[in-house]
């Protein structure tokens, strides 16, 4: 999975069931004043639907004088608290809207030990050129509410060195005063609480393209600061004893020097500072790294690195990785953990020590896990594997064998130190890019991730009992279509090593992979249509190849020379012989009548040159296509394609689904995630688009979130939305 993770990080984009190819939030448009006065609109109750983390935990953090109380950091979902009463984690950020999606990454969090009710959030995705500035969002009431500092620089919670940290402290001297470490603007200092930010002076010049301050801590009354992008001749460790003059730490131990600091705890009773580093800042792209002490008291250094990188491996490789997250017990001294970090080949481990690091043990060794309720982290397999990307790394201040871990996935917890499991309820993180919703069958609900392909739900309130879709076993799925007049089969693609397109005969319970695929399907896997009765399959492979067509259940396929490149078929839900597809060069719609043999041009000039956008058929219903092209607005064809029409009732639809239609209605409910007025928000309409009522509200927006939306069939009011972060967000009438 370690691929497919890194292409759904490093490159924002989504995949609509049926729609664009690629979709991406940050492109300029009319500015929406979010949260601005609309109707007041029907209130709806919002969950998650169950899938059970899916995403990389970036940190967590224990508060040092409050039992039971944590926070955790996502890189592109937002924080949580933990609530120990319910045994679950509660969303904090859930109210950022569509203009702040970039502000869902965190980039890091901090507590205050003298005010329990304190919480900082140090708030930006990322630090390109598109992307907005960073923000601090600071609360007295452990996040129900926030007051917000916005920053005049970038942060990056979803780039290298996202797992580093934490980059945010509450000064130990005084609660009023706050640092921040940037990644390209050096050290910022507020003495308001977080109310007002400014640049202070630092020994380290920072880099355009470097990682700037990795971690701040407290050891005492001191505030260390690491430093990512030493030369190999500077220091990487600083410090302030005063909180205005920053030294390099003396001492600096052998080798370290070209290495980064990736995160530093403090034990109070031996007065030890330990530092964990890495060749790069991870998650990926580490192969070598180390462990080292420092006794404040005395300014000696000592390396405890549990296990060097180097040697060799079962199979005869090389045992390359970096060390990750370190935590100590706050009621014993000398005991703590710490993680490796990037080691595929041996699979990463916690190590636990009792003795200040003289001797080790690897918890992986003994551990054994229950995922029976996260049955997707088997991945396919019949074990789970012990994690990767450990970064994230937390020990109960209250319970010395209370100790939590984050993974690319989720979050592990253990009470023992041998029996772990998810300790991940309430937290989804999920990147969403396809939703089907059946007419029939078990499952309400099919959804297509990043990183975990489909996974067929058979309840919403619960991880799905199959796991994600097997057979083969995707990455970030591209790709998901349903026969609308025999909903029981079903067609996927994604990313794979052992084949990229599956279809199902039971409506997505079992797959089997297609005989054969296009040679572009591995490296170009894009969205996959099945025409009505399941008789032709279309693929499509990005803009530089042709679409292919399948009439034998993906046994042979046929390159389709006129369909237009790049583009997303979509299937006629009555006529098995129509296929569309929107060629957002020319702005061209295209259709075939033979089945997907051929296609022809029919209306043109609709936004030519955008590659926003999202075209749907309405059920049961032959021709009556839905067009949304973003702030270009929203359009409808009765004839197949031939003429579009454009609604008059909102100026922005970014992407718009059916569901059962209302009481006495004729016409399927449509949802869409679009504006009518100043703010862009969830609607539905029960008279064909003619007038829309809003079914969220400020406490939930969920940043971005036009990759896919769609009704349920068989439930009127409810409603799927995929959101780049969140997992499926669905609303149900209040």
């Amino acid at each position: 999975m370690r691929a497919s993770r890194l292409s759904r990080r490093t490159v924002l984009a989504g995949t609509a069931a049926a729609a664009a190819l690629t979709t991406v939030p940050f492109l300029p448009g009319p500015a929406h004043a979010a949260g601005a006065a609309v109707s007041a609109g029907q209130a709806y109750r919002w969950r998650n639907v169950v899938q059970g983390g899916t995403g990389f935990i970036t940190g967590v953090l224990f508060h040092p004088t409050v039992r039971g109380l944590a926070y955790a950091r996502t890189d592109i979902g937002g924080a949580y608290r933990w609530d120990d009463r319910t045994g679950r984690w509660v969303p904090l950020t859930d109210h950022l809207g569509w203009d702040d999606w970039n502000l869902l990454g965190v980039e890091a969090m901090a507590v205050d030990p003298a005010h329990p009710n304190r919480v900082y959030l140090a708030l930006g995705t990322y630090a390109q050129s598109w992307a907005g500035n960073g923000a601090v969002l600071r609360s007295e009431d452990r996040g129900a509410t926030w007051k917000r500092a916005d920053l005049t620089v970038k942060l990056g919670a979803n780039e290298d060195g996202r797992g580093c940290g934490e980059r945010l402290l509450v000064d130990p001297r005084d609660s009023d005063t706050l640092w921040l470490g940037t990644r390209h603007d050096g050290l910022l200092k507020s003495t308001d609480r977080g109310a007002t930010w400014k640049a202070v002076s630092f020994p380290a010049a920072p880099s355009a393209t470097g990682q700037g301050v990795t971690l701040l801590v407290a050891a005492g009354r001191t505030v260390y600061a690491g430093w990512g992008d030493s030369d190999g001749t500077t220091a990487n460790l600083y410090r302030t004893a005063d909180g205005t003059t920053w030294q390099a730490v003396p001492g600096q131990p052998a080798g370290t020097a070209a290495k980064v600091p990736i995160r530093a705890a403090y034990d109070r009773h031996t007065r030890e500072l330990y530092v964990t580093y890495a060749n790069a800042p991870g998650p990926n792209g580490q192969s070598d790294g180390s462990v080292h002490k420092l006794r404040t008291s005395s300014g000696k250094w000592t390396e405890v690195t549990p296990v060097k990188p180097g040697g060799t491996t079962s199979d005869g490789g090389t045992d390359s990785f970096g060390y990750g997250g370190v935590a100590v017990d706050a009621r014993r001294p000398g005991t703590l953990v710490v993680s490796t970090n990037n080691r595929w080949a041996e699979i990463d481990t916690v190590f636990r020590s009792t003795n200040g690091g003289r001797t080790w043990t690897s918890l992986k060794d003994t551990a054994v896990f229950d995922v029976s309720e996260t049955p997707f982290l088997k991945w396919g397999g019949d074990q789970p594997k012990f994690g990767w990307w450990i970064q994230a790394l937390a020990l109960d201040p209250y319970d010395s064998k209370h100790v939590v871990y984050g993974t690319g996935a989720t979050l592990y917890g253990t009470r023992d130190l041998r029996h772990w499991a998810p300790q991940i309820r309430g937290l989804e993180e999920a990147s969403i890019r396809q939703l089907v919703s059946p007419p029939t069958g078990e499952a309400h609900l099919l959804s297509g991730s990043g990183d975990i392909g489909v996974m067929y739900h058979e309840r919403l309130t619960a991880s799905p009992s199959r796991g994600m879709a097997s057979n083969p076993v995707f990455g970030t799925s591209t790709g998901l279509s349903l026969a609308a007049a025999k909903p029981s089969y079903v067609v996927r693609a994604g990313w794979g090593d052992n084949g990229n397109g599956a279809w199902s005969n039971d409506g997505g319970r079992t797959w089997a992979p297609f005989q054969a695929q296009p040679s572009m399907a591995k490296s170009a896997p894009g969205p996959i249509a099945t025409n009505a009765d399941g008789s032709a399959l279309l693929w499509s492979f990005g803009t530089s190849n042709p679409g292919f067509r399948s009439a034998d259940n993906g046994t042979t396929w046929s390159e389709v020379s006129s369909f237009p490149k790049g583009a997303a078929p979509v299937a006629d839900p009555v006529d098995d012989k129509r296929f569309y597809a929107f060629d957002t060069t020319t702005g061209t719609l295209f259709a075939s009548t033979d089945g997907g043999l051929t296609f022809t041009a029919r209306a043109g000039g609709l936004n030519s040159g955008d590659t926003e956008f999202q075209l749907v058929a309405a059920p049961g219903r032959s021709g009556d296509l839905w067009l949304s092209l973003k702030w270009n607005g929203l359009y409808r064809s009765t004839d197949g394609g031939a003429t579009f029409a454009k609604v008059d009732s909102c100026w922005a639809s970014y992407t718009l689904g059916f569901g059962k239609a209302a009481a006495g209605a004729s016409y399927p409910a449509l949802y869409m995630v679009g504006a009518t007025e100043t703010i862009t928000a969830v609607y539905r309409s029960d008279d064909e688009a003619k007038t829309w009522v809003r079914v969220n509200d400020d406490q939930h927006q969920w940043g971005w979130i036009g990759a896919a939306i769609t009704g349920d069939p068989r439930v009127y009011g409810r409603v799927y939305i995929a959101t780049n972060g969140r997992g499926v967000q669905y609303g149900e009438p209040a």
